[in-house]
């Protein structure tokens, strides 16, 4: 497992769908977001993976909703990379208001190459900068 990573992130009244609290797609939106923010932070930007010839795509993503949230709370936004496997890895999330869990996920992001589209190995380099 690697070291955890935050955000904080505060609900706007533009995530706040038809029932009062936010989206479903607000938390893939976070879950993406902190992912990124997580990865530009280990020095890997969009621009990396680029040169690298190779991105993480998304293959799936898990959301258990535990509490609502309503615009102006103010959440942590965790994440690590709990597994690693030779072509993808597991990245878990979790957001918190104060100590209460709001919401966990799971994604599973394959490295695919650009030039042909398919999965290619995790290079070990880029994985020494999630440890």
């Amino acid at each position: 497992m690697s070291q955890r990573f935050a955000i904080e992130i505060t609900a706007a009244p533009g995530d706040i769908d038809e029932l009062g609290h936010v989206s479903n797609l607000v938390y893939l939106r976070w879950v993406l977001e902190v992912a990124t923010e997580h990865s530009r932070a280990r020095g890997w930007d969009h621009a990396a993976y680029r040169a690298l010839g190779s991105v993480f795509v998304v293959r799936r993503h898990e959301i258990d909703y535990v509490a609502q949230v309503r615009a102006g709370d103010r959440l942590v936004v965790e994440t690590w990379v709990a597994s690693w496997k030779l072509a993808s890895c597991v990245r878990s999330t979790e957001l918190r208001r104060g100590e209460q869990v709001v919401a966990r996920a799971a994604t599973t992001w394959a490295m695919m190459s650009i030039a042909s589209g398919r999965p290619v190995k995790i290079p070990d380099e880029l994985r020494a900068h999630f440890a």
